[in-house]
């Protein structure tokens, strides 16, 4: 799935109950993320981290919505494990786990190569995630390798530069950037025009090229 790009209205059996993926999503954003096999051990800390980070996606409007190639009562059985291993997850594990033992939804979002998915070696390492606007569009992707888990903070931190520019299209955010801290004017805009869209003021940073391309302003 490349960026911009519209997630298709799958159908999918899952640990809550068969979703049908537009009307599941209805106008929320939702972290879609898959994972290579059940019973993994750094996939069990990653579905655990991201159950106790519920309030935080559910504050963002964001709902997650797990991936793995294993069948639903494996599911199951995994989710229990979870829930035994991050004893910090408040009450029933919070969001549906897709069940894709034929592997088709993940070779049509773009995981895995059709080719690669009867594969049992290969066909392990799909290890994606997306983040999805209430549009239905693909507006960030990270992919990882199996030996690296994901950074939870980090995926807020995308959801809220994505909102952030989605309400305030005349910025970006910065590397490092937080909530809070300041944000870029992008250089398609004048100072004239931002002068009016901050009246508190932005800095001008001065390079050595000469170009007026770096401006910063607090976070409104």
């Amino acid at each position: 799935m490349r960026l911009g790009q519209t997630v298709p209205d799958f159908k999918a059996e899952t640990t809550k109950g068969p979703i049908s993926f537009h009307e599941w999503q209805g106008n929320d954003w939702v972290v879609l993320f898959s994972h290579p096999a059940d019973f993994t051990p750094v996939c069990t800390t990653e579905l655990g981290r991201i159950a106790v980070h519920q309030p935080e996606f559910a504050k963002r409007n964001a709902k997650c919505l797990a991936h793995s190639v294993d069948a639903l009562n494996s599911h199951v059985d995994w989710v229990n494990d979870i829930k035994s291993y991050c004893l910090d997850i408040p009450g029933d594990f919070p969001y549906p786990i897709i069940a894709d033992p034929t592997r088709d939804l993940a070779v049509s979002l773009g995981m895995l190569d059709e080719d690669q998915k009867k594969d049992p070696e290969v066909a392990k390492t799909i290890r994606a995630l997306f983040i999805i606007s209430p549009d239905h569009k693909v507006r960030l992707s990270m992919f990882y390798p199996m030996s690296t888990g994901r950074n939870v903070d980090e995926i807020l931190r995308t959801i809220d530069s994505l909102q952030l520019t989605d309400r305030l299209k005349v910025v970006a955010t910065p590397a490092n950037w937080t909530p809070g801290t300041k944000v870029m004017i992008l250089p398609s805009v004048t100072d004239e025009e931002a002068n009016k869209l901050f009246p508190k003021g932005f800095d001008k940073v001065s390079m050595p090229s000469g170009v007026n391309y770096v401006r910063t302003t607090e976070n409104y």
